[in-house]
């Protein structure tokens, strides 16, 4: 037998025997967690598998991170939240306190090689730590929660690897749509995505994070990066737990092999309304825009924020646009205050919401745009109606790229700023 990618090593170890890619495993689950997004909620379904309590409460996490309290029935799903995580004994972050995937991470709650399954599509971003970590349904959830088991048709694995370094003004959010475009919306229907190579070694954790949470967006169950040097030094403060290294043996086999020469990169766009209708920007230089977002779970870490600031520092908005910023948590807002990060994006016109999903879809946020906008984002989807409004058009960039063309009010390529900040 050849060797094996992470996911079937993975898989393997949670199911207890040899898995291999188009086997069907029942796995035991390493963590859940549910968000106040989701009708019905996994606990509603809970009693339909037979029992109130969940199987053990340290490994189910509740998050306020999609609807800031905007109306009485988000209240009232916040409420039974409270009361269900109260009752059971399970660990709940507050409304603020971020977003799911972004946060657990963060505080320590995902190792490699672990197992996690989330209510929100992109629980895909924890696989940056080499973990498994995919989204599921409430009804799969339920059964999840109830037993600490999930059954999982074990992925093929396209391997992605990117070479050379990137060019200044050029980053991770770039590289992220350049992979989406080459690979398609489809182009990876229930497989696992391995990102890899000389660039991805170079990327940040931050970087990382980027890359995996947009392998949903490519039709991934999950997207994962191996362990090194760069992972141990960012997990060392976060994770009191041990781990060991996880990487995919020399000799697996994968479905398919993409290869991307991250060296001759230009800033990517991605157009609407998908995902993978990516272009060099410029082509489409000097388009009109009213609105730009930074923020989401997929380029609002501490380093997009600075990356954001240091084109803003000293300037303003152009008359005319709104510039909304959302930290994708709440330890990212910390520390961007303390820097002066946020001090300079709010003197620059920016708007600061909420940590949460504020700026990703209509209902998370307070700024659906009026028909006929334009709306640059940072986010990790632009479909149609996405923001509250079908008549708008949403556009996919990088932090320095939204923040180049907020200053202007038209798709600007962010290069001369970052020449000029250099």
């Amino acid at each position: 037998m050849t060797g094996k990618t992470m996911s079937e090593k993975i898989l393997s170890a949670k199911s207890g025997r040899d898995a291999r890619a188009g086997d069907i495993v029942v796995a035991d689950l390493d963590l859940t967690y549910s968000h106040d997004g989701n009708r019905p909620l996994a606990m509603e379904l809970l009693s339909s598998m037979g029992t109130n309590r969940v199987w053990d409460p340290s490994k189910y996490i509740l998050f306020l991170d999609h609807h800031p309290s905007p109306n009485a029935v988000s209240a009232a799903a916040h409420t039974r939240l409270r009361q269900f995580a109260i009752e059971q004994g399970c660990q709940l972050y507050e409304m603020g306190d971020g977003i799911s995937h972004v946060v657990l991470p963060e505080r320590g709650h995902i190792a490699p090689g672990d197992l996690v399954i989330g209510s929100d599509s992109h629980s895909c971003t924890g696989g940056a730590l080499a973990a498994f970590t995919t989204g599921v349904g409430s009804t799969d959830m339920a059964a999840a929660i109830a037993t600490g088991k999930l059954w999982l048709l074990v992925p093929e694995t396209i391997r992605v690897d990117c070479d050379g370094s990137l060019p200044p003004g050029v980053g991770a959010k770039d590289l992220a749509l350049a992979i989406a475009g080459e690979v398609g919306a489809d182009g990876a229907n229930y497989m696992a995505i391995e990102f890899g190579g000389t660039t991805v070694d170079r990327l940040t954790m931050d970087g990382r994070f980027t890359l995996t949470n947009l392998a949903i967006e490519m039709g991934a169950k999950a997207g994962l990066i191996g362990t090194d040097a760069v992972t141990e030094a960012w997990l060392a403060p976060r994770l009191p737990r041990p781990w060991t290294h996880l990487r995919s043996d020399d000799d697996a086999t994968f479905a398919r092999a993409v290869h991307i020469d991250a060296s001759g990169l230009t800033p990517q766009i991605a157009m609407p309304h998908a995902v993978d209708k990516v272009v060099p920007i410029a082509e489409v230089l000097d388009t009109r825009i009213h609105q730009v977002v930074i923020g989401t779970c997929n380029a609002a870490r501490e380093s997009d924020l600075a990356e954001a600031a240091r084109i803003l520092r000293g300037k303003h908005i152009a008359p005319g646009v709104r510039l909304i910023v959302t930290p994708s948590s709440r330890d990212t807002m910390v520390a961007s205050m303390k820097s002066g990060v946020l001090a300079t994006l709010v003197e620059a016109g920016a708007v600061i919401a909420t940590p949460g999903c504020s700026g990703c879809a209509g209902g998370c946020h307070f700024a659906v745009p009026d028909s006929g906008e334009n709306v640059l984002s940072t986010a990790n989807r632009n479909f149609k109606g996405r923001l509250g409004n079908p008549d708008s058009f949403i556009w996919l960039a990088s932090p320095a790229t939204a923040a180049a063309s907020a200053l202007t009010g038209r798709i600007t390529d962010p290069r001369a700023y970052m020449e000029q900040i250099a």
